[in-house]
């Protein structure tokens, strides 16, 4: 069975949202508006460290997001990575399906259309790719695109420097925690942690006030680290409110995941956001998860607990979170 693309419905003309993409009414973003007037923790990395670390801790404990800039990635290799995503999509549509995944069966890499379903049954307006980028045991080149040509070298320049601020920022998080810099990193699984590509593609919708790109939900990764194109979309969740997150050329926007609000024992907070869609242009984001091996084990730092703070999270694998989480049972 060929699942139905929201980018072959999107060029198909339509008039009207198919009902299956219409959300239920508290969700359509025309009854729930974004807050004016509030902007999210930007940060530059070229600030004295001490200075970097308690911005960057106090936006994840407040925030669980925010954006950094500074962090010496080119920006002309952003722009290849955005370009080689980009040439992807504009390909026929049966080029794309030559890379389809089977969600169902456990296949998950690759080109698909919707990774969950939720409890209603509604559609998510979105396809995306999805793959791992490291460590090198997991890496399956032969479902990554080989058209365009360039797509191999960008995605593996673009993965070292994801690696590099990886570590960067886990340090900076751990030392925010009053702990030695190496915590975090150790205990997401320090060189087994994975990175995983998903480009995520919002065609235009003919009516973006009643659908959704991506509903609201928490990252399970450790870390998001995501750089969109210049149609905006993205809302986080703070004290209450969607806040609207602007472009900024160039910075990278970071999400903390549920990962790591474990291990901070909730003193980083993991960020419910969400994605809205336009009615004239293609929003696109390439998103980079920073997960642990399945096999991990993940809880609350010894470090951090003692009698007046008692652990909130229970301790499990990776996977076994992961199959709570898909399958939405409580954790």
């Amino acid at each position: 069975m060929i699942a139905e693309r929201v980018q072959a419905l999107a060029l198909g003309g339509l008039n009207e949202l198919p009902t299956q993409f219409i959300r239920p009414a508290h969700e359509q973003p025309e009854n729930s508006k974004a807050i004016v007037g509030v902007t999210v923790p930007l940060i530059s990395l070229s600030q004295p460290h001490n200075v970097v670390i308690n911005e960057i801790a106090k936006a994840a404990h407040e925030w669980g997001f925010f954006l950094i800039t500074d962090h010496g990635i080119s920006p002309s290799l952003i722009q290849r990575l955005k370009e080689v995503g980009q040439e992807f999509f504009e390909l026929s549509q049966e080029e794309k399906e030559a890379y389809a995944n089977d969600a169902a069966s456990g296949r998950f890499e690759g080109y698909g259309t919707k990774m969950t379903k939720n409890l209603e049954e509604k559609l998510e307006w979105i396809d995306y790719f999805f793959h791992f980028m490291a460590p090198p045991s997991k890496v399956n080149h032969s479902v990554w695109p080989k058209n365009p040509p360039a797509y191999r070298e960008v995605t593996e320049e673009y993965n070292k420097e994801m690696l590099r601020i990886t570590d960067t920022l886990l340090q900076l998080l751990s030392e925010g925690l009053g702990l030695e810099g190496k915590v975090l990193k150790s205990s997401l699984g320090g060189e087994e942690i994975e990175v995983e590509m998903k480009i995520n593609m919002y065609p235009p919708c003919p009516q973006p006030e009643l659908a959704l790109g991506v509903e609201a939900h928490t990252d399970m990764s450790g870390l998001t680290i995501l750089v969109p194109n210049d149609v905006p979309g993205l809302q986080v969740w703070k004290d209450g409110n969607w806040v609207a997150v602007n472009y900024l050329p160039n910075a990278l926007f970071v999400h903390v995941g549920d990962q790591l609000e474990v291990l901070s024992n909730g003193k980083y907070k993991s960020v419910l956001h969400r994605s809205l869609v336009n009615k004239e242009r293609t929003r696109m984001s390439w998103a980079v998860f920073i997960v642990p091996p399945l096999e991990k084990k993940i809880g609350p730092l010894p470090e951090l607990l003692d009698d007046q703070n008692q652990a909130k999270f229970s301790n499990k694998t990776y996977a076994e979170y992961r199959h709570r989480k898909f399958n939405k049972i409580p954790q």
